[in-house]
């Protein structure tokens, strides 16, 4: 939900990265001086800032991920007799800039209290110390590890969201079973289904768009990083350059690079397509047996919630089995925002694991906080189970110097455009120096 910007890098509508938003506020005038005086009181109340992709919705509107957040978020206006005013990025004239754009310029420039942000703004605006430490929140005590981790910068805990959102695989399962096909465990597994499926006619086994292929090279080049029991020595050896980024990154590229060039994957097709919008009506056609998308994705009709087929969802494959990525927005405060202690007083309250729980059983969605399980619907088995074992990758670790979501999206765009793997290495090669200087 968390999740789609159109133009580059914004993808707040599908990738499921950060479902916000909500309640599109309406109130009629009336004449009569008792109105006016509630108005009044309105008026008299603070109000805590929060910039936002979208507006807030009607309270009636079908789109679940938008009301979970406006339930939490009213509930926090209540306890605390305080409005909460979406500053939105749709409401503006940002023709020209993504909504990552707009958000680094009002946070350098303390236009907001509150921020709703993806992993690489959330990256920067740490690094640049322009975001507040919120380990001392007491919502930030439950956290899941994972989730600290991928939200600290420079030891500060820059960010907490409200979801933790995990990609997998999705599979029609009966596509497989037709040609008795077991569901791939690794690479290799991967490429002979997609052979076997492309000799009994299906044209592109895996559905594509110009946002989500950086999950395999994700889940190939970053399992044993994150599963080889060495995680903050690799990281580490990273941040100081002994390690080069591009060396992990290049086995999953090469993967990435032979799913196109044998035609199981159409890069040029798929450059065309949106997230879903694009692939998705030929996966529930039957048309296309594998698709990648986020875990909200398998509860959302408008999504893949209703197939008219048995559907899995797994984890990519990689070397050490079916490996889930994850990834996670973040909810953060201005280090000096006007409203600064009623900032935090909002963000405890709609990351408090009463406001979590809320928020996860209207999503059924994998909850920051260790102690908020939920149920999920069954297809999601393969993939929670991962997860509850603690086998996964991280699409986003702000503790690792060089951003890795937002960059290794617009790279492995350019391996769709033709580019060598060696090109594109290179130009992680230059973003680890960058970054280093």
């Amino acid at each position: 939900m968390q999740k789609g910007r159109k133009g580059d890098r914004k993808k707040w509508s599908v990738i499921g990265m950060a479902a916000v938003v909500a309640l599109a506020i309406t109130a009629c005038k009336a004449e009569s001086s008792q109105v006016n005086l509630v108005t009044e009181r309105e008026e008299e109340k603070k109000v805590v800032s929060l910039f936002v992709p979208m507006e807030k919705t009607n309270p009636n509107a079908d789109n679940v991920a938008r009301t979970a957040v406006d339930i939490t978020v009213g509930n926090a206006e209540k306890e605390l007799g305080l409005i909460v005013e979406y500053e939105t990025y749709t409401a503006d004239n940002y023709k020209d800039k993504t909504y990552d754009e707009v958000l680094l310029n009002r946070a350098r420039n303390n236009m907001d209290d509150l921020y709703l942000m993806n992993p690489d703004t959330l990256q920067k605006l740490g690094e640049e110390g322009r975001l507040l430490d919120l380990s001392e929140l007491e919502s930030a005590k439950n956290l899941r590890d994972v989730v600290k981790a991928a939200n600290t910068v420079d030891g500060k805990l820059v960010g907490i969201p409200q979801e933790v959102v995990v990609y997998g695989m999705f599979v029609n399962k009966e596509m497989f079973d037709r040609y008795n096909l077991s569901l791939p465990e690794k690479p290799e597994d991967l490429i002979e289904c997609c052979k076997v499926l492309k000799e009994n006619g299906i044209q592109t086994p895996i559905g594509a768009n110009r946002w989500w292929l950086e999950t395999f090279v994700f889940a190939y080049s970053f399992a044993d990083l994150y599963n080889g029991g060495n995680t903050e020595a690799e990281i580490e050896a990273l941040n100081k350059g002994e390690r080069k980024l591009s060396d992990y990154m290049r086995p999953g590229f090469e993967f990435l690079k032979e799913l196109m060039d044998r035609g199981y994957i159409d890069a040029r097709t798929a450059l065309t397509y949106e997230a879903i919008e694009g692939e998705g009506p030929d996966f529930l056609a039957q048309k296309t047996p594998i698709v990648m998308a986020y875990w909200g994705a398998a509860n959302t009709d408008t999504a893949y919630g209703n197939p008219d087929f048995e559907m899995q969802v797994i984890g990519f494959p990689s070397s050490r089995g079916q490996m889930p990525v994850m990834s996670m927005t973040g909810y953060g405060i201005g280090a000096e925002a006007e409203h600064l202690e009623e900032a935090k007083a909002v963000l405890n309250l709609i990351t408090s694991e009463e406001s979590l729980e809320i928020y996860a059983k209207i999503n059924q969605v994998i909850s920051p906080s260790k102690n908020v399980e939920v149920e999920y619907v069954p297809a999601l088995q393969p993939l929670s189970d991962r997860v509850k074992e603690n086998v996964y990758v991280l699409a986003s670790n702000a503790g690792i110097k060089v951003e890795q979501w937002g960059n290794t999206c617009l790279i492995v765009r350019k391996l769709m455009e033709g580019a060598s793997v060696e090109e594109c290495m290179a130009e992680f090669d230059r973003l680890q120096e960058e970054a280093l200087r």
